[in-house]
């Protein structure tokens, strides 16, 4: 009898620390800069009446350039360019976006899965929760991502981006 119930207990032993470890769950590292290169290409999204947006971007580095500039009718109504770079301490894109006669932006992007990231201002960092602006980016295939911004925690808008080919 006290050889099974030692038998027994060890086989709800291990039981019990088979289930605990499936359960455990190892969330793998994000290759930040891998996934980023998903930005890669001429991009454009409609932005008003008779107004489109094109971003043309490009690898630099570990990082990215890129050229935006807001059409109506064949105009050139605004541009500007940007530089996204790789900061290993915090595991995060980094960049500034500077417009014909605007100041400087800096912000910080990342991404929480393979499929989806965030964007919010640089000051904002700290206190990702308490962002004044804050964008969610998702890629819905190769050719098509949608980013839903939100300030002060109301969404403003959605804007859906399609590959120029």
């Amino acid at each position: 009898m006290k050889t099974f119930y030692v038998t027994t207990m060890a086989v709800v032993f291990l039981l019990l620390c088979s289930n605990l470890a499936q359960s455990q769950t190892t969330q793998t590292k994000l290759n930040q800069v891998e996934l980023m290169k998903q930005f890669i290409g001429t991009w454009e999204v409609a932005a008003g009446k008779d107004t489109n947006v094109i971003a043309e971007i490009k690898s630099y580095g570990t990082g990215l350039e890129n050229y935006w500039k807001y059409v109506t009718k064949e105009k050139i109504v605004s541009e500007g360019k940007q530089l996204w770079g790789y900061d290993k301490k915090i595991d995060k894109f980094v960049y500034v976006n500077l417009g014909k006669g605007k100041d400087i932006e800096i912000y910080a992007l990342w991404f929480i899965s393979n499929k989806k990231c965030i964007d919010i201002p640089y000051s904002d960092i700290a206190n990702t929760d308490k962002a004044t602006f804050k964008g969610e980016i998702e890629f819905k295939s190769q050719d098509a991502w949608s980013e839903t911004n939100f300030e002060n925690g109301k969404q403003v808008g959605i804007e859906n981006f399609v590959r120029v080919k």
